[in-house]
């Protein structure tokens, strides 16, 4: 019997709630996500192997979880994967993946463990919004960028419910910080038929 968490991911939560809710989730993630058709991590994948010359370049898997975005990293044909994310549990799965160069628990808010210059791109799949991470770590995965560097995201429907979300997005390019590479509506849980955009970002 797989216990279910999808009901309770898209609630408002502090941090701490946040990491229990993750460490509790972390053995029936992926079958539950997984039976739901969890279509996000392959697109942003795809979108940004189409926009990265050189996939052997570094790549951080931002809130990598289980890391089911780090393996669809890796099938897009990227081979250089970091990952970060605040639950231990979840990491303790992604670590069995054996897919990641490293792996790191980080705080909420706290800065990242990036030296300059350290990762060409930085993926921030099914990560920010409602439940989850802070519409305000997509300036601190944009400040921990080079300029040239990318930033591969998605935001689901019920982070787009919320405007502060796109207009995030929209203050980076529309105040010339960054150009948009990418943007597309489509499938993120189809079995729930919630969807996502996902978004392909260039730091000016």
């Amino acid at each position: 019997m797989i216990d279910r968490f999808l009901t309770k991911a898209y609630g408002a939560r502090d941090a701490s709630s946040t990491r229990a809710l993750y460490d509790a989730w972390a053995d029936s993630y992926e079958a539950e996500v997984g039976e739901n058709g969890y279509a996000t991590p392959g697109r942003c994948a795809a979108a940004l192997r189409a926009r990265m010359p050189d996939p052997s370049r570094p790549v951080l898997d931002f809130g990598c979880g289980t890391g089911l975005s780090g393996l669809a990293l890796k099938l897009a044909g990227f081979t250089t994967i970091d990952g970060v994310d605040l639950s231990p549990e979840m990491l303790a799965q992604a670590r069995e993946k054996s897919i990641y160069r490293k792996l790191d628990l980080i705080e909420a808010g706290a800065s990242l463990p990036v030296a300059a210059g350290g990762y060409d791109a930085i993926a921030a799949i099914g990560v920010i919004g409602a439940g989850a991470a802070p519409i305000a770590v997509f300036d601190t995965l944009m400040e921990a960028l080079e300029p040239g560097g990318r930033l591969v995201f998605s935001f689901n429907d019920h982070a787009l419910a919320d405007p502060a979300h796109e207009a995030k997005v929209d203050s980076w390019v529309n105040g010339g910080q960054a150009k948009l590479l990418f943007k597309e509506y489509g499938d993120h849980l189809p079995g729930i038929e919630l969807k996502s955009n996902v978004y392909v970002i260039e730091k000016n």
